[in-house]
């Protein structure tokens, strides 16, 4: 089975353009995350798609191989479809380009139901929830699974709806900490398809609730595509704007220098 991770990115980013290009310890950001998951072992070749030649020549520069898109993509799974339709692999891996501090094992994770069982179509990955503050959060997407660890619902909105209320019990408690409750997950934005899947989705209209919810993968579950979410302890530092990036040199700072 040829697996195929790829790295969307855009250098016109809505909240912080020129994210990709973003200097962290001495590389831009797109270099740190392609080094990282070039060491998964799950990915047998690696690849940028992007419509900027300035994002390609620094993915170059670190030995790494570039695919140029059409700048006209509204998304980074359609520009992943672009590159799909052209090139032979049966499941690509879709590896957000704005967290370069991604773990190689958390891709080897996500691929791993899929090279197992050739039934699921799809597959993505999410992490416990540890607070009242990231629960409520509307940045934050939350995901309900079904007892097979298949994802029945996505939304920015609390997930799931905890009937006492949303508040910290009188001793401290989350609502969760209750016997038998349900732990939320936060949605991590990595996606394994296989890759007709993939063009399939690609080719469908938006949907009601993922027009409405903004989340694309929403397309799927409304067109009765199952998601495998593997749960997992890695919980992303994402960059969406300024101090994210100043938190990222921060925390990449600190990892090199235990490194030394």
């Amino acid at each position: 089975m040829h697996v195929l991770g790829m790295i969307p990115a855009r250098y016109a980013a809505t909240r912080l353009p020129g994210k990709c290009l973003a200097d962290i310890c001495g590389k831009p950001m797109i270099a740190w995350v392609y080094e990282r998951a070039r060491e998964a072992r799950a990915l047998d070749d690696l690849l940028v798609a992007t419509d900027d030649e300035r994002i390609r020549a620094a993915v170059e520069a670190v030995g790494g191989r570039a695919e140029m898109t059409s700048p006209n993509h509204p998304s980074g799974t359609d520009r992943l479809a672009e590159v799909a339709a052209r090139v032979s692999c049966e499941l690509v891996v879709n590896i957000q380009g704005d967290e370069p501090l991604i773990e190689a094992a958390v891709i080897d994770q996500a691929v791993e139901p899929l090279v197992e069982d050739p039934t699921i179509r799809m597959g993505t990955i999410a992490a416990p929830i540890g607070d009242l503050e990231e629960y409520q959060s509307d940045t934050v997407t939350k995901v309900v699974v079904d007892g097979e660890g298949y994802a029945l619902y996505f939304s920015k909105a609390p997930l799931p709806f905890y009937r006492r209320d949303g508040e910290c019990d009188s001793g401290g408690q989350t609502p969760w900490e209750r016997p038998g409750a349900p732990v939320p997950l936060k949605h991590i934005g990595l996606y394994v398809y296989r890759r007709e899947a993939l063009l399939w989705l690609a080719g469908l209209q938006p949907t009601p609730l993922e027009t409405v919810e903004r989340l694309e993968q929403l397309r799927a579950l409304e067109h009765g595509c199952r998601i495998k979410v593997v749960q997992t302890q890695y919980s992303p530092v994402s960059v969406d704007k300024p101090a994210d990036l100043e938190r990222v040199r921060e925390l990449m700072a600190q990892e090199l220098q235990s490194k030394a």
